[in-house]
């Protein structure tokens, strides 16, 4: 089975193969690997789980018949089990664990010291405004050393909806990597926090509370509180109750935004595999932008005209070889619009792959579960989400504004700006 898999993908270098597991019937097995693409520029592994359907011959030798499609293996998917329990954690093939973190013990929780943010107005703004704030927030947990009690409920923003509208009820889980940032950093529940404060808090056992109610109080003169709760409380006047607010100033060079803990989601990432799997890791990628941008012709008076479907051509031909799978990542809503690329290339859109995230996947299945059963739609994030790890896994990767056009990417005259 190892040397079928491995003359079946010359793409691909293998790292570590798992043990078969009995697939259905008597003649299939399924295995698991772990790989990395021989031309990847990223020096992250990848994870795959097949069906193997094996033939006996008259003469008792065994041969691979066929190997099923990516992830069809589903017996050799391992699931991680309790180490403390003594069981063995696999790493071929393992499923994603998010569950959220628990509370040990009464004494633990007790012992440990807490950060929380209450309040403010980053909710339901662009993901970059989440994402700039809640670091700073988690930064500032790790500089005074603390458990950030974090909401892992989220608010859409408009921008990335289908409905035009905020949209509550989303799970950061849906978006980031949680079982990574748990197991690199402290973080629990807000929830599960409250339910075990509101137990241990009464008159017996009064639980320190310290209270900041401006941002402008700098963690720096937080470090020598002792009580069990470090609680930031926001108000309503924008812009002075971003969260993002108190890693400024003097804070700046102090607490230092953890990006390196917060990775996209696994369930993602296990899309963006599953596509360039198909496309058997060998493809060019294209990124282009339009939407707004090409109909705002102040700030991009090149950029409609430079990434028309006879422009593309013109560019691409010295760029592309003729007769690649080339993947196109773009915000046009309009597929149709790049046509005449297909004369000299097999074009690839994110579209193509939608029973990756249909109500029928396994992606469907695990984010569901997350919010007790309700339907989860693939939203605007998500999708951009996708589209440019898939870009970014292209062996060529041709831009919008460093390939494509001169305009500048944030409009006329922010080039040099950007650069700088």
């Amino acid at each position: 089975m190892m040397k079928a898999t491995i003359e079946r993908f010359k793409d691909i270098h293998f790292y570590k193969f798992g043990k078969p597991a009995v697939g259905e019937g008597a003649n299939s097995c399924d295995m698991a690997w772990r790989y990395r693409p021989k031309d990847g520029k990223s020096a992250a592994f990848y994870k795959d789980y097949r069906r193997f359907v094996i033939h006996k011959s008259e003469n008792c030798s065994l041969s691979v018949a066929s190997i099923g499609d990516y992830h069809s293996g589903l017996n050799a998917r391992k699931r991680k089990r309790n180490q403390k329990a003594g069981f063995e954690k696999s790493d071929v093939g393992e499923a994603v664990n998010d569950s959220l973190p628990t509370v040990e013990s009464d004494k633990a929780f007790k012992s440990g010291k807490y950060l929380v943010y209450v309040g403010g107005g980053d909710r339901c703004k662009s993901m970059n405004h989440f994402l700039w704030s809640f670091l700073c927030a988690l930064g500032e947990a790790q500089y005074l050393n603390r458990t950030l009690v974090m909401d892992l409920t989220l608010c859409l923003s408009s921008v990335y909806t289908s409905s035009g509208q905020n949209e509550e009820g989303k799970d950061f889980r849906f978006y980031f990597d949680f079982e990574h940032l748990k197991e690199a950093a402290s973080v629990l529940d807000e929830a599960q926090f409250w339910a075990e404060w509101g137990k241990l808090h009464n008159k017996k056992s009064r639980l320190g509370l310290h209270l900041v109610e401006d941002f402008r109080v700098t963690p720096m003169k937080l470090a020598d509180v002792k009580d069990t709760l470090i609680m930031r409380k926001f108000g309503s006047v924008e812009p002075d109750n971003y969260w993002y607010r108190v890693c400024e100033g003097d804070a700046e060079s102090v607490v230092k935004r953890p990006w390196h803990l917060l990775w996209k989601s696994r369930r993602l990432m296990e899309i963006v595999s599953a596509i360039a799997s198909r496309l058997n890791w060998d493809y060019d990628a294209v990124h282009i932008e339009r939407g707004e941008k090409a109909r705002n012709t102040e700030l991009w008076p090149n950029l409609e005209k430079d990434t028309s479907p006879s422009a593309l051509l013109s560019t691409l031909q010295d760029k592309v070889e003729e007769g690649r799978n080339l993947y196109i990542a773009t915000n046009e809503a309009e597929l149709s619009f790049f046509n005449p690329l297909k004369d000299k290339y097999a074009t690839h859109f994110l579209d193509e792959y939608k029973d990756l995230w249909d109500e029928s996947s396994e992606w469907y299945s695990e984010t569901t579960k997350l919010i007790g059963g309700n339907p989860v739609e693939f939203d605007g994030y998500m999708r951009a989400s996708v589209d440019t790890e898939v870009f970014l896994r292209g062996k060529k990767q041709i831009e919008t504004f460093n390939d494509l056009t001169n305009d500048c990417k944030d409009g006329v005259g922010t080039c040099n700006v950007a650069a700088t």
